[in-house]
């Protein structure tokens, strides 16, 4: 070669470029997935008042495996507190729809009243059982401040099934697999609220 020295340095520089691009990308990589991560979290937590909590739920599970259910099961459990006390307890469950797989958050207060109910994933028929999908949803909006005692365990049916709750219009198995899954979530956290809000598993 006629300069050994320049294409040493044409070497160097092209490999100083390479690191400096991989080391660019970890950075930019981790910080996507951060802002994605914040994203999903913000989703989540949507049904929890913000004035509810001031610590991170999500980094708080109260649940070591999921839970099955007479009519779901619970796949997570989280804690939120407020000034070191337990403010509520957010409980994702699964249930089975009309088309398949319905996806639930269930937001419940340390008295066992619900906060809020949100669907985080489901395929049910359009037009009909997907009207359970959006925030804030008007039907599942209907749940909040109820609880296991208002009404009691046969009050939590749809009206057609002589309990004290309206269903979707034309979307019955929709409607009876969401309340049935929100009914085993409230007996679930009457049952276990004692480790629930200390924020110990007992599964």
């Amino acid at each position: 070669m006629k300069n050994p020295v320049g294409v040493a340095i044409l070497l160097l520089l092209t490999g100083l470029g390479i690191g400096a691009t991989y080391l660019m990308h970890l950075g930019t990589a981790g910080r996507i997935e951060a802002q994605r991560q914040a994203v999903a979290d913000k989703s989540l937590l949507e049904v929890l008042p913000a004035e509810r909590y001031d610590n991170q739920p999500l980094a708080h599970a109260v649940l070591a495996a999921p839970v099955v259910l007479a009519h779901s099961t619970l796949l997570d459990g989280y804690l939120a507190t407020h000034n070191g006390r337990p403010s509520a307890v957010l409980l994702r469950s699964e249930a089975l729809g009309y088309e398949g797989r319905i996806e639930l958050l269930v937001a419940i207060d340390p008295q066992g009243r619900l906060l809020g109910v949100k669907t985080l994933h489901q395929t049910e028929t359009p037009g009909l059982g997907e009207a359970i999908a959006g925030w804030p949803n008007a039907w599942l909006q209907t749940f909040t401040g109820h609880s296991r005692k208002t009404p009691d365990d046969s009050g939590w049916a749809l009206k057609k099934d002589q309990g004290q709750f309206d269903q979707l219009a034309g979307a019955t198995v929709t409607s009876r697999a969401v309340l049935q899954a929100v009914h085993d979530a409230l007996r679930y956290f009457d049952e276990h609220k004692a480790q629930l809000t200390e924020g110990a598993s007992d599964e």
